[in-house]
């Protein structure tokens, strides 16, 4: 039976990944703030970290010294976090993503592949709706699908993305990729990737109904991930889809 350790066990997502280590049949321990982090990480098989961008660094050095992989869900990481996340993966598995979702990590493929057959006169729009208490924007997410989509474009999204749009701001850019979050209610997750050709328009979707979906995604990194060699590692490499990197 492999032991999964839950980083902020009992938040929302702590407590959803409990549930959904123990539908598949295997054995969930945890900490919270001011939780023993060295002690789980020795103690598990496998880390898997929803908590918050400031617990990280103290999490990876945790996983780094007992040898423990880890899967990585936090959103709003900043380039500092990333750093520290190559600096783990010289000597553990790492698996960094913006959604453990099994659909998202398919949709994020179909974006790519779309974004490379068609050219800059379609214009990309990456759409998110998340509930209420949501902190950060454009969700992780949202920045996963707009890579997906740079990546097929063969474009750099921090140069070529507008975001915020407010008041006179002149016409859209050419090529740009577009990002607009919207809050409210108790939504799980909402994402559409528009693509708005002359005269025509495609639109890639995917709606969360429960953060079970994250979950249960997760556990399956998780368990894939145990094995693996020091590296950084991506949800599509866990089901098996070629990606551009």
């Amino acid at each position: 039976m492999t032991s999964i350790g839950i980083i902020g066990s009992e938040g929302r997502m702590g407590v959803a990944l409990a549930a959904a280590i123990s539908e598949a049949g295997q054995r969930s321990c945890g900490v919270d703030k001011g939780g023993n982090v060295a002690k789980l990480a020795a103690d598990a098989d496998v880390i898997v970290d929803f908590s918050s961008p400031a617990a990280l660094e103290a999490t990876l050095d945790a996983c780094t010294a007992a040898g423990t992989p880890i899967v990585i869900g936090t959103t709003g990481l900043e380039e500092r976090h990333h750093y520290l996340i190559d600096d783990a993966a010289r000597d553990i598995a790492v698996l960094q993503t913006g959604n453990t979702s099994l659909g998202v990590t398919l949709l994020a493929h179909l974006v790519r592949e779309a974004a490379a057959r068609l050219d800059a006169d379609w214009d990309i729009e990456v759409v998110e709706m998340h509930h209420r208490m949501k902190v950060d924007a454009p969700s992780g997410t949202a920045l996963l699908l707009g890579q997906a989509a740079a990546e097929g474009r063969g474009i750099d999204l921090a140069t070529c993305s507008e975001r915020g749009r407010d008041g006179v701001t002149g016409a859209r850019g050419h090529g740009k990729i577009g990002f607009a979050s919207l809050r409210g209610g108790t939504i799980a997750g909402d994402h559409d990737v528009i693509f708005a050709g002359p005269e025509e328009m495609i639109t890639l979707s995917h709606r969360a109904e429960n953060r079970m979906i994250f979950a249960r995604g997760a556990v399956r990194a998780a368990r894939w991930l145990i094995g693996q060699k020091p590296g950084r590692y991506t949800m599509p490499q866990v089901l098996g889809l070629s990606e551009q990197r």
